[in-house]
């Protein structure tokens, strides 16, 4: 099992290309399933969550090619509709099958999902949505077993907020009879880079980054060409990288509009920020200044980014608070941080940091994704190498981190433990 060693002290600078979105990507290959012609989707990141996806595929029968970062997609020889366990258990995004299976197939057999251990994250509304659609699903051995000769359009409103969710019925919406509107949608840039996807496939789909989207179901979708947006994420995670340590970095083929909540409590850090058409230069010039932070579903602040300023807050001047409200279990990553010297007090879903001058390296251990980014910033802070272990997690959502961040100057060694 790799682990990262990484000594701390360094100020990055340089420039960085931004990779394609993990949480647009997985969505627009699970679409694939909707048509017989083929799909072709470009700048795919090269991510393990994508690899696992594209096995997933292929158990069922698709046949998938890929040239680098662009993946060819033929799923016209499907003739299985189980998504199994030993797959799905690793990667939540794996119930994206499950409506594009029951709409095009009229049966889906897909394992309920694991992935990072950080909350619930129920399926039930997934499930709902279909069931109104009326679908006859049973959950059973720790599957979802759904049915439908054909799927009707419904009027569905998502009791709470659900990116996945709102994905999934939203594929499954767009081969159905009749409309479909669904109500308290998510709006997450990956919703509509979904949305513009199957658009071009042929799907008539109106509202897709608001709340209410609004679906005329179509009798068959044909083949397309896409290219799935910029990862938001890693951006924001690299510009933090650059404020935590002093440093003065360019995030290159960005839309600098997703980042506009993350912008924001940089630059009430203290960091200088210019921004362009496909770029954002950050410069950091001083001390950090703590910043008060509450997640919720886009266009505020996004929980995927609650873990890197968590970090940032760990050595900032002054005290703030974290509060998370997506997820239940996603604060593991603070109680790692307090080996590092952060001084982290938590009450409920509600963090307390008061800013550190210096942190001090430690072995640590990442709990999920974006907790492994956040004690990778934390060590690129602190004083000393500090050993972080299974960094398996961080390889799901960022393709050669240690490489691109030593490109801007950190010194990172991904050795074997």
């Amino acid at each position: 099992m790799d682990q990262f060693l990484i000594e701390g002290g360094t100020r990055l600078s340089g420039e960085v290309e931004i990779q394609g979105a993990k949480n647009a990507a997985l969505p627009i290959l699970a679409a694939s399933l909707l048509t017989a012609e083929g799909l072709e989707v470009d700048n795919v990141p090269p991510l393990q969550d994508v690899r696992t996806f594209i096995r997933l595929l292929e158990r069922m029968g698709a046949k998938v090619t890929r040239d680098q970062l662009r993946v060819h997609l033929d799923t016209s020889q499907v003739t299985d509709w189980v998504a199994p366990y030993e797959l799905v258990k690793t990667m939540r995004a794996s119930i994206l099958v499950l409506g594009p299976l029951l709409a095009r197939f009229g049966e889906a057999r897909v394992s309920l999902p694991g992935g990072c251990a950080i909350g619930a994250r129920p399926v039930n509304l997934h499930v709902a949505g279909l069931e109104a659609m009326g679908a006859n699903i049973r959950i059973e051995n720790g599957y979802i077993h759904a049915r439908a000769s054909r799927l009707q359009g419904a009027r569905l409103c998502l009791e709470t907020v659900t990116v996945t969710g709102t994905e999934n019925l939203m594929m499954a919406a767009v081969l159905a009879d009749g409309q479909t509107v669904i109500e308290n949608a998510a709006r997450e840039p990956e919703v509509l880079d979904l949305a513009q996807c199957l658009i071009g496939m042929g799907a008539r789909i109106k509202g897709a980054g608001t709340d209410t989207i609004v679906i005329d179901g179509v009798h068959a979708l044909h083949g397309h060409q896409y290219r799935v947006q910029p990862d938001r994420i890693e951006a924001g995670t690299f510009l933090v990288a650059a404020a935590i340590s002093g440093g003065d970095v360019t995030v290159q083929g960005v839309n600098s509009d997703h980042l506009d909540s993350v912008l924001l409590k940089l630059k009430e850090a203290g960091a200088e920020i210019e921004t362009g058409l496909t770029h954002v230069r950050l410069q950091m010039k001083r001390r950090p200044k703590s910043v008060d932070i509450r997640t919720a579903p886009f266009p505020a602040f996004p929980t995927d980014m609650q873990a890197q300023f968590a970090a940032l807050n760990a050595i900032a001047d002054g005290v703030a608070s974290i509060t998370e409200t997506i997820f239940e279990n996603r604060f593991m990553h603070m109680l790692e941080l307090r080996r590092l010297g952060a001084d982290i007090r938590l009450s409920g879903n509600t963090a307390i940091i008061h800013g550190q001058p210096q942190l001090t390296a430690a072995p640590v251990m990442a709990t999920d994704l974006r907790a492994s980014a956040g004690l990778v910033l934390a060590a690129l802070a602190a004083d000393g190498t500090t050993q972080i272990e299974r960094i398996y997690h961080i390889d799901r959502g960022y393709a050669q981190i240690e490489q691109r961040l030593n490109d801007l100057g950190a010194k990172i060694a991904r050795v074997k433990a």
